[in-house]
């Protein structure tokens, strides 16, 4: 059902943290946008791959108020009805954080519901090529 699970990190400094990791030797595989300066980064290292996000591009794209004062992670996880899943996911309990919406001019549609202990859990379903 679920699949391509991954780990974002936010940050208020994208460039710093990308290049950190470029020196751990992972290797960006995904951008966004992908001209210009990038909100989110997408790097992987042997099958794992680490999301970096801007705390403002969650904040101004999908509503979400992502806190740097702890540990600013979310599980990431593709499957195939984003919308689907969040009525599943609701109905069990999981607070919705984000409603299902199209990102990414429209090659993903995302949302956000949080598990038990309040940690983002984002859904994505590609919709179209996900390549750069």
């Amino acid at each position: 059902m679920y699949r391509t699970p991954m780990i974002t990190l936010y940050t208020d400094d994208l460039p710093r943290l990308t290049s950190f990791y470029e020196g751990l030797d992972f290797h960006v595989t995904s951008r966004s946008p992908s001209h210009g300066d990038p909100v989110h980064v997408e790097l992987t290292l042997d099958r794992f791959t680490i999301g970096i996000s801007t705390v403002t591009a969650a904040r101004e794209d999908h509503g979400l108020d992502p806190q740097l004062g702890g540990r600013p992670v979310e599980i990431v996880l593709y499957c195939d009805d984003v919308d689907g899943e969040v009525v599943r996911l609701t109905a069990g309990g999981a607070p919705l954080l984000s409603e299902p919406h199209p990102f990414q001019g429209g090659r993903t549609r995302v949302a956000w519901v949080a598990d038990p202990d309040g940690n983002p859990v984002h859904l994505v379903q590609v919709t179209a090529d996900k390549h750069l």
